[in-house]
This record gives structure tokens, sequence and C-alpha cells, in this order.
């Protein structure tokens, strides 16, 4: 399912329009990147949790080469289902 695909099925369920809809997905995408920068946890209950970790640098290989690489220490955004989430799955 793609961003237009969500729109389409969350404004038939909730009923309203898709232009409302996408406004307020894009909101809620913008808090929630807004939300992490800050480095504060993002929690739907239910649904899961987004976090933000950090990484440190290390060695690596270039696969071409073979040559020893240097890689950079980086952010990265991690996301845990809620159990919810969990049982729908496991029960499809």
């Amino acid at each position: 399912m793609n961003k237009t695909q969500l729109v389409e099925a969350i404004s038939k369920d909730a009923g309203i329009t898709k232009a409302e809809t996408k406004k307020v997905l894009n909101s809620f995408i913008k808090t929630a990147i807004g939300s992490l920068k800050k480095g504060e946890k993002l929690t739907l209950v239910g649904f899961g949790s987004f976090t933000v970790t950090d990484k440190p640098a290390r060695q690596g290989r270039n696969p071409r080469t073979g040559a020893s690489i240097k890689i950079a220490a980086k952010k990265s955004v991690k996301f845990k289902p809620g159990m919810e989430m969990l049982l729908a799955v496991k029960k499809s």
C-alpha cells in the first residue's frame, strides 16, 4: 500500500474527503518527524513505537575491492510493533 492508497482507505473508512485525509496524514508525518528529530519516542498504543538510535562509527569492507573503509556514525529510526498489531498479523 502506498500513500495514495492509504489516504483513499482512511478517507473511505472515516467518511471524510480525500483532501482532508491527506492534510491530516501529512500533518501526522510532519509532527512525527519533528518529534523523532528532537530525540523523543513516538508511541501509538496498539500500533507500535518509533525510536531514534545512534549507530557508532565502524570499520567496513568495500565489497568490490575488499579494501577497508570507515563507516561514519549516524542516527537511525527503529520501529517496534505493538501487541495488537502483532496479534492481528499473526492471525491473518
